[in-house]
């Protein structure tokens, strides 16, 4: 296809293009916190703000929720992390006035990345009905439209209540209760879109949903495999954990359709030898794996280490431990024997035998393996079969409840993991809704509700009235884009707590509410004196976060008040739940979710310990396995991969380097040699021949799927990059409009954002506002 210049849209980016990087981190990185800290709080806040990140006296990170060390850095950051800070603690403010300037029409034609750079949301504002203008409204009258509109709803389950990943654990708890209180259990999530997958094969492999390992676990491993995962942009800090253990004399294996720098080689900014010398270099192996192939990975894996095992009986497999700990092993050796085609783990994986063959020596080698993933691994639609097959590659070696070994689902947001051990699941357990009810003396719902796929479905529908969100853009993180909006459009209220402008403020119900509220780096002081709040982190951790800042307006509320505040306006005074006292001190709250999740017995006393303090998890703590078994279960798992046809690449959408979830930082990949830009797809230059499409050139990206909708990305640019071959990467949220709704991982109903074929198309020059 010829190449065509950029339509004369301002909403188009250009971007330009360089070689990728073979490092991560390093002086750059430090510059570039630097400069974006400095323009968005000025040099000596910034300072003062971030040498409170991460401490044990200060506050946890808003961005990713990988765990802190014993000992931290003074700065113990990162890139990422620094941006994240500076977006929430930034000087910028949407005021009233802002939204008297600018009507929802305008903003809608702006870009995500547009909307965030305006700063904090300083007070309460409505949009009316037939409205083109937000207004400023009283924090009570907000209060009591949503109470109205609440009532005048046939059904609790008319309702839906959602949750980002950095709400709290105290507001989290807070605004479970308040949703059982009001009848529904319709409290979709954000891991419905990222982990869901990762709990629900673990839940049925291991009895616990979670990850088994802690941060010391890795400077323990012999092994440490990475797949599906760029911890370089998504969770830098990881990579000095992995230096870490390499240090220590780990191998590392990273399995991934693109190379990542960050998995290449790390450059500590942190040590003289990350800024100035060559730093170290992390992955011992490099399978460059076709997108969706990790199941077939596996399997061929686990084939090995039976074969391994029959040429010398007794040396490879730990059979006391499948003996003791262990159900389904015979009925699972059965299958994977008959079942794994070398022919099939070829045309799946896109990998040599001798590189597969290469890992299997690594993982007999190893007495202790780590298995690390992320979205690359549960966002297809059999995604829950692949982990359960890693699950099965650990069980086989007892590399379950043993140091330095086991498995590591790496969460993205903070404290996304935090929300829903206090609740936030639309699938809770009986146990849960039992301790919840005798705590508060109600009779919690049973019926389940809906995950995300299923709220869009239910408002699309007519179901789901009134759709309340706290932190999030739910318009950007979901798949379909026009579905969502259209979804969200038949509602006759949707209200968003937020710190910031996001899209999901333009695209609204009938009437909408914005709901400005305190962020991670704000000071929270009630009348009862300075708050604090704590998250739990990837590995199981809870500890203390408490902010330091004079927050940007006195109008503000935190999550916490917000929910409590409205529980009372919609449950009434004779609710009996204490929600003032809730409001003015968290420490009643804790002192319930101590009564109600177990882990939490004393909670107030264990926060106050530097770096808080580890949950239960019974297979790690003492091999013991809540499953139906009461065993680890081996399972089976049909081979699969997606199908390609002729003339057509499989995509991933993926985040930039100036990108946490949907929130845009800037227009940069700098890793990846992308400029100014990110309506980008990234091919093969092979492939690209192939299809005839030049470097630079201009294609529309069109989805193609089973139920015979076609799906439109236009205006990308092509760049040339050393993908595996088959395959394509491109950001979201401007490709999750080819995410259709009904596209979903089963058992997880997780949307499949990361295996979507697609074609190209001439360049239509209209590229869509994301």
């Amino acid at each position: 296809m010829a190449k065509r210049a950029p339509a004369a849209d301002p909403a188009q980016d250009v971007p330009e293009v360089s070689e990728p990087h073979h490092a991560a981190a390093g002086i750059p990185a430090l510059v570039h916190t630097t400069k974006i800290a400095a323009a968005q709080m000025g040099l000596p806040r910034a300072t003062r703000t971030l040498l409170k990140l991460n401490q044990f006296d200060g506050f946890d990170c808003p961005g990713c929720a990988w765990p802190e060390p014993d000992h931290t850095h003074t700065a113990e950051f990162c890139e990422n992390g620094a941006k994240a800070v500076a977006e929430e603690a930034t000087l910028r403010k949407v005021t009233p006035a802002f939204f008297a300037e600018h009507s929802v029409e305008e903003l809608a034609g702006r870009s995500g990345y547009w909307l965030g750079q305006q700063g904090r949301l300083t007070h309460p504002m409505l949009l009316e009905e037939g409205a083109t203008h937000y207004r400023q409204v009283s924090w009570e009258d907000a209060f009591s439209l949503v109470a109205e509109e609440l009532a005048a709803l046939d059904s609790p389950d008319g309702a839906a209540f959602y949750t980002s990943g950095r709400t709290s654990n105290e507001a989290a708890f807070a605004y479970q209760l308040f949703a059982r209180q009001f009848g529904t259990n319709n409290l979709p999530d954000c891991s419905n879109m990222c982990h869901e997958s990762s709990g629900s094969a673990l839940v049925e492999t291991l009895g616990v949903g979670k990850g088994s390992v802690h941060l010391k676990d890795l400077y323990q491993a012999d092994l440490i495999i990475v797949a599906g995962q760029n911890p370089g942009t998504n969770h830098p800090r990881m990579l000095s954990a992995l230096e870490r253990a390499k240090r220590a004399g780990a191998k590392i294996v990273s399995v991934n359709p693109l190379p990542e720098a960050g998995l290449e080689r790390f450059k500590n900014p942190q040590t003289p030898k990350g800024l100035v010398g060559n730093g170290t270099k992390l992955t011992d192996l490099f399978l460059q794996i076709r997108i969706g192939g990790d199941l077939a990975l596996f399997r061929a894996l686990n084939l090995l280490l039976l074969e391994a095992e029959e040429k010398a009986p007794g040396t490879v497999l730990d059979q006391e431990f499948i003996d003791a700990h262990c159900a389904g092993f015979a009925e699972w050796r059965e299958d994977a024997r008959k079942n794994t085609k070398w022919e099939d783990i070829r045309e799946a994986t896109g990998l040599p035998e001798e590189q597969i063959r290469e890992l299997a020596e690594l993982a007999l080698g190893s007495r202790k393996t780590i298995v690390c993933w992320a979205m690359g691994l549960t966002q297809h639609k059999h995604s829950v079969p692949t982990i359960r097959e890693v699950v099965n590659f650990l069980l086989l070696r007892g590399n379950v409840g043993k140091p330095g070994a086991g498995v590591c689902p790496v969460r993205g947001h903070s404290n996304v993991q935090g929300d829903r051990t206090m609740g936030i699941y639309e699938k809770p357990a009986p146990a849960f809704l039992d301790a919840l009810g005798r705590e508060f003396r109600f009779e919690p719902p049973r019926e389940h509700g809906h995950d995300v796929v299923d709220t869009i479905r239910a408002m699309r529908d007519g179901k789901v009235k009134v759709f309340f969100a706290m932190g999030g853009n739910f318009v950007s993180a979901t798949p379909d884009t026009p579905v969502t909006e259209d979804a969200l459009r038949s509602c006759r209220l949707t209200v968003h707590v937020s710190t910031k402008l996001n899209r999901s403020h333009v695209i609204t119900g009938a009437r909408a509410l914005i709901l400005p509220t305190l962020g991670r780096t704000d000071r929270d002081l009630t009348s009862k004196g300075p708050q604090q709040v704590t998250v739990e982190d990837s590995m199981g951790m809870v500890h203390a976060s408490i902010g330091r800042l004079a927050p940007p307006s006195e109008d503000l509320l935190s999550e916490t008040a917000i929910v409590c505040r409205l529980a009372r306006k919609v449950l009434g005074p004779k609710n009996t739940v204490p929600w003032e006292e809730f409001a003015a001190d968290y420490d009643t709250i804790r002192d319930r979710i101590a009564r109600v999740v177990p882990g939490f017995e004393d909670f107030n006393a264990k926060i106050k310990k530097p770096g808080g303090f580890a949950l239960p998890h019974a297979p790690r703590d003492k091999r013991a396995f809540p499953t139906t078994t009461g065993k680890a279960n081996f399972t089976i798992n049909p081979p699969y991969a997606p199908e390609l046809p002729e003339g057509r690449l499989l995509l991933q959408t993926l985040r930039s380097h100036d990108q946490y979830n949907t929130t845009i930082y800037g227009l940069a990949d700098r890793y990846r040699g992308i400029k100014d830009g990110r309506r980008v797809v990234l091919v093969n230059p092979e492939d690209a021949a192939a299809l005839g499409v030049e470097d630079g050139g201009y294609v529309d990206l069109v989805g193609e799927w089973e139920d015979g909708l076609e799906r439109r990305a236009p205006h990308f640019r092509v760049v040339h990059y050393p993908t595996a071959r088959g395959c394509a990467a491109a950001y979201y949220p401007e490709t999750n409009v080819l995410v259709p709704l009904d596209s979903v991982a089963e058992t997880s109903n997780t949307p499949t954002s990361k295996s979507v074929v697609i074609r190209f198309e001439a360049d239509s020059g209209a590229a869509t506002v994301i």
